[in-house]
């Protein structure tokens, strides 16, 4: 039986920016802050996307909405070809895809109440108003654990977990089949995290979402994902299911990540990868592969020639000249 086409497929996706210098603002180069991503995600998963600060995963994210304009590439939500479309008629389409802000107080309208800030995608929309709103409004107040004195409140009168539910229930208001969560828990303390991650767990069952869930959490990752892609540079440098990536990870730097993850248990000992030196600049990356900088394998191919995602069977790939071995054989 052939597998279901993805919800979401992004081709060779690629958002720079220019830099521009002088009285003239005359471009200079560019600031490559996606560079050729390419990811696909099925109805009701959740693909985790993690790498350092700094390496475009939140640049990724508002791309795929249209929050920034691409530079080239193709995003295909359902079938439907998003980055060529005009404003007017990626209108409809944003009900079908929603965002989850990083900062649970400066994603909300300070001067709007809680009812306001819910009740406004029914309004943009024209899918609800008067009566039928404030019930809907209330209802997914209620779904997210919130009272309903909420709805008159404001933005600066709930804690952080609050305000990122609030943020979470203007998310889902039209029903939306896939949600970006960037990074939405990096906010707030660990109990209200927890709290966080289960709902959002509720919800992905409840309704059959599908998340792109963005995070520096590893931990959080792997318990939430059911793939995950790792990002440096701009660029996907490893894809696999969640549980194949944290038990055999193929990428140098995926590996030095997942050595800096702290074990819960005291009695055992991580063997940390310190990787030397800083991410090079997006602005002015290496030749080759742009890991090589900093890779403790790194050979002459690696500094002339940029690796492929390779096809590694069973779902996972690496964007690497070597194999799991790490110094074992070069691959062909």
């Amino acid at each position: 039986m052939p597998e279901p086409a993805p919800l979401l497929q992004v081709t060779d996706l690629r958002t720079h920016f220019p830099l521009r210098r002088g009285a003239w603002g005359r471009v200079r180069g560019h600031v490559r802050a996606v560079d050729g991503v390419s990811l696909h995600l099925h109805r009701g998963e959740t693909l985790g996307l993690v790498g350092e600060s700094g390496c475009g995963k939140s640049t990724l994210g508002r791309s795929i909405l249209r929050l920034l304009q691409p530079t080239s590439g193709s995003v295909t939500l359902g079938g439907v070809e998003l980055t060529s479309l005009p404003q007017r008629a990626l209108r409809p389409l944003r009900r079908r895809v929603q965002m989850v802000f990083q900062d649970p107080y400066g994603s909300l309208n300070p001067r709007m109440t809680v009812g306001e800030i819910v009740g406004e995608p029914f309004a943009i929309h024209r899918v609800a108003s008067g009566q039928d709103r404030r019930r809907r409004v209330i209802q997914l107040l209620d779904q997210m654990g919130l009272r309903e004195d909420a709805y008159h409140r404001s933005p600066h009168e709930l804690s952080g977990g609050q305000r990122q539910r609030v943020g979470i229930a203007r998310a889902l208001a039209l029903d939306p089949e896939l949600i970006v969560a960037d990074e939405p828990l990096s906010a707030l303390d660990v109990s209200i995290q927890a709290q966080i991650v289960n709902l959002l767990l509720d919800l992905q069952r409840e309704r059959g979402l599908a998340y792109l869930f963005i995070a520096h959490d590893l931990r959080i990752v792997e318990y939430l994902s059911a793939r995950v892609a790792v990002m440096y540079l701009g660029k996907i440098v490893e894809t696999a299911p969640s549980e194949a990536l944290y038990r055999s990870p193929r990428h140098p730097y995926t590996r030095a990540l997942l050595s800096a993850v702290p074990s819960p248990d005291p009695e055992r000992r991580r063997s940390r990868i310190l990787l030397g030196g800083d991410p090079p600049s997006p602005a002015a990356p290496p030749p080759g592969c742009s890991f090589h900088p900093r890779c403790p394998y790194a050979f002459d191919r690696c500094r002339v020639e940029a690796p492929t995602l390779r096809d590694l069977g069973g779902g996972h790939a690496s964007a690497c000249f070597l194999d799991e071995a790490g110094v074992a054989r070069v691959v062909p």
